[in-house]
């Protein structure tokens, strides 16, 4: 060992060791400091803090008035479904198909890839029926949304303010286009905490179809942001084990593990008390819950005591990575007590081919969507499971060849159950399809009113970053109250 070495060991004492390394990678650099230590050495040594292992109560606490959800499950139809052959009927756009539009209607709006191109008026591509005893208008590729047509809450005229897949999907999650914001998921379990310790309060479940243009989804969607990382959202895997090496390895029984995590903990617990670094306790949290996943994983995943009509009104047989069996697993989700849980689903980018993509598209989703309130309605959850079903934007009443641009003017979701009234239309597109004339609703009042429904007050849930109270809904939004139950 040179001159210059030996200095540098001198200078990198235990304590540097420790507060510099974390984990199980503590206890590795501590016993080559300490021969006594390597050695078994039965030696008194001063008591560490034991982890601090609560239970997240939520900021908001008491709400801030009586909650009408407990949990939301959000269908999330990634890639910006068209509402024109969805959920919005326009007689008038057929009538005027192929076209020009009217430039009244366009003129200096901003348009995706469609600029400096002839704009013609393109026809929804499939029909639209009446379902229901509300006689809820929604196209007839949904055969199976429309059975539970008297349970939704039909919303025509939202607005978005990115009109490109990523950025949009940012807002939709965080209320801004701007990246590293929380998401939806976190600011709910930051203001409410989890009804379940061994499962995250916030799950991500993604599936694949065959139909579109499949968009990729960023985990950003559902980061923490600047809220503390137990926050965040955790994906799991639609096929196989959901989460990665949730299963004990080989050769070591639960009890070992068991010594290995405590041992972690009090390490970690440690550098707490000398550091003050919150993100530690996030790290002694993590650990904490992924040895209880370790056991309430796998019951999550064992359907085998689901009845086979509840198979067979989903249409799967479970972990096959199909939206029907990702919607069966949030329902198993929600019954254990998670509170946000989110399907991506990544096949609604239909630039081209619409007539047939969307048909394709549709069926991946129709009956697993319907199947899914059935199944809280029979269990009596639907009144306090707030589900949404739509996408980032909508799509252009002008043809793209024979598929549809991007869309932010306006578009459609539906909404059931949580505290939403059931068998209603809210707000209207003028007569195209264009653009959101009546009773607007913006992104942001979206996530006032999800909020609302979960008794907080949106102006109230707060954190200060960087010297401002920020919030899921920035500096706007405002609850949709006509259509609360």
């Amino acid at each position: 060992m040179n001159s210059h070495d030996n200095a540098l060991v001198q200078a990198i004492n235990r304590r540097s060791f420790l507060g510099g390394a974390a984990g199980v990678g503590s206890a590795a650099l501590a016993s080559l400091l300490d021969a006594d230590f390597a050695r078994g050495a039965d030696i008194p040594r001063p008591a560490l803090p034991a982890p601090k292992t609560d239970r997240w109560p939520g900021v908001v606490n008491p709400l801030h008035f009586a909650p009408k959800a407990k949990r939301l499950i959000y269908l999330y139809m990634a890639g910006g479904p068209s509402h024109l052959e969805t959920l919005d009927h326009k007689p008038k756009l057929a009538q005027m198909s192929g076209q020009p539009m009217p430039g009244s209607f366009t003129a200096g709006m901003p348009i995706a890839q469609l600029q400096g191109q002839k704009l013609n008026c393109f026809a929804p591509q499939h029909a639209f029926k009446k379902y229901g005893k509300s006689g809820q208008e929604i196209c007839e590729i949904f055969p199976e949304i429309g059975s539970v047509a008297d349970e939704l809450c039909i919303i025509r005229s939202m607005v978005t303010e990115a009109i490109n897949h990523d950025p949009a999907h940012t807002y939709m999650n965080t209320g801004t286009t701007i990246s590293g914001r929380p998401a939806m998921g976190s600011w709910i379990n930051y203001g409410l905490g989890s009804e379940n310790q061994d499962l995250p309060g916030f799950v991500v479940l993604a599936s694949f179809g065959k139909f579109g243009q499949a968009q990729p989804i960023s985990a950003r969607q559902w980061h923490s942001g600047f809220l503390p990382s137990r926050f965040q959202g955790v994906q799991f895997q639609s096929k196989g084990d959901p989460v990665l090496y949730v299963r004990e390895p080989k050769g070591i029984d639960r009890e070992r593990q068991h010594d290995v995590v405590s041992a972690v903990q009090r390490l970690n617990a440690l550098e707490t008390a000398e550091t003050n670094d919150p993100e530690i306790l996030t790290r002694i949290s993590a650990y904490e819950t992924a040895f209880r996943m370790q056991a309430s994983v796998p019951e999550l995943m064992d359907i085998s005591n689901e009845p086979k009509h509840i198979l067979e009104m989903y249409g799967t047989q479970g972990g096959d990575g199909s939206f029907a069996s990702n919607c069966l697993l949030a329902r198993r989700l929600a019954e254990r007590g998670v509170r946000f849980i989110q399907l991506y689903h990544k096949d609604w980018d239909h630039h081209g081919n619409l007539k047939n993509d969307i048909a394709g598209t549709a069926k991946e989703v129709d009956r697993g969507a319907a199947a899914l309130l059935k199944d809280l309605k029979q269990r009596d959850m639907l009144k306090d499971t707030l589900v949404i079903w739509g996408g980032e934007f909508g799509r252009t009443p002008m043809a793209q060849g024979n598929g549809r641009d991007h869309h932010m003017k306006g578009f459609s979701i539906w909404m059931a159950g949580g505290g939403i009234k059931p068998g209603i239309s809210y707000g209207a597109t003028d007569e195209l399809g264009y653009a959101s004339v009546e009773n607007v609703v913006h992104v942001n009042d979206l996530h006032a009113t999800i909020l609302n429904r979960f008794g907080i007050d949106h102006k109230r849930l707060t954190y200060k970053f960087q010297g401002r109270d920020f919030r899921l809904t920035d500096i706007a939004g405002n609850p949709v109250k006509a259509i609360m139950a």
